[in-house]
């Protein structure tokens, strides 16, 4: 049986061992979008999956989501597919939770152009602490 030392010197190699990208393994190349043909509706777009996943860029250990994204396309809609292989692209990545939706709707408005947008990351409990994310963007106020 291990010491409490001998388990605390195993626990601080373990980080090393994972591999941990920076956020330049972020892939947001392979988004694509296609035309949208009711660009005068207000049509919310809602799409959210429980499959997110990006690592503490701290510890190596993962940080898993509920990724929600709604938004009003205007003349062009995100291609799921490929939302799927760029959100993938996180996989990897050591990225702090406040970081990733911001990221995620730079990426996303700058393929797709939306009248608006809202991204929200809601994590799993991590270490007893509960940690949901949100960012808007508005075509109107031209923040993000």
């Amino acid at each position: 049986m291990a010491t409490i030392q001998e388990l605390k010197e195993n626990y601080e190699g373990l980080d090393q061992q994972l591999p941990v990208k920076g956020e330049e393994f972020i892939d947001p190349s392979c988004l694509l979008t296609f035309e949208y043909e009711y660009p005068n509706r207000d049509t919310q777009v809602e799409i959210d999956t429980d499959e997110f996943t990006a690592v503490c860029p701290w510890t190596g250990l993962p940080d898993y989501g509920l990724l929600r994204i709604s938004y009003v396309p205007d003349d062009s809609c995100i291609e799921l597919k490929s939302l799927k292989y760029y959100l993938l692209s996180y996989r990897d990545v050591g990225i702090v939770q406040e970081h990733v939706v911001n990221r995620i709707l730079i990426d996303l408005v700058a393929v797709s152009q939306p009248r608006s947008m809202k991204i929200t990351l809601d994590y799993k409990v991590r270490g007893g602490l509960h940690t949901a994310v949100s960012v808007e963007y508005s075509q109107d106020s031209g923040s993000d």
